[in-house]
């Protein structure tokens, strides 16, 4: 799966975008934002080269000092997160038009995580902190 070259778009039809899949994973976050954002914990790709068709209904949140949050304005389908330097894209796992079918690797802020659900599976585990010093690169 790694480095395959991926469409996907949102549930209207709206905004649909291409990108480079990175990942043989999908990660799970669970902080609070991104709970709010989809209801669920965000469950997530890593990608590059990633580019929308031309549609006044991409919506970008800026949802932090340091990061974006990009949706359709239309239906509200959540697309992804990137830094606002480029540094890091992650995509929904389940925006893209083919299901990747690929496992849990990683679920990360999981202090924040409610007892109300847990994921099947062995993913490594990272708290806030942990999360937080590998993007800071401590």
């Amino acid at each position: 799966m790694t480095s395959e070259a991926r469409t996907g778009g949102c549930a209207c039809g709206a905004v649909r975008f291409s990108a480079t899949v990175k990942s043989d994973h999908m990660d799970a976050c669970h902080c609070g934002t991104c709970r709010k954002w989809v209801a669920g914990p965000f469950m997530g790709v890593e990608a590059t080269d990633l580019a929308f068709s031309a549609d006044e209904t991409l919506g970008v949140w800026d949802s932090s000092e340091w990061a974006e949050r990009l949706f359709c304005t239309a239906c509200g389908t959540s697309f992804g997160y990137r830094l606002k330097d480029g540094s890091f894209i992650t995509l929904s796992a389940f925006a893209f038009d083919e299901p990747l079918d690929l496992p849990l690797g990683v679920e990360i802020f999981v202090d924040m995580k409610p007892s109300t659900y847990a994921l099947a599976g062995d993913a490594k585990k990272m708290t806030s902190h942990e999360v937080i010093a590998l993007f800071q690169g401590n």
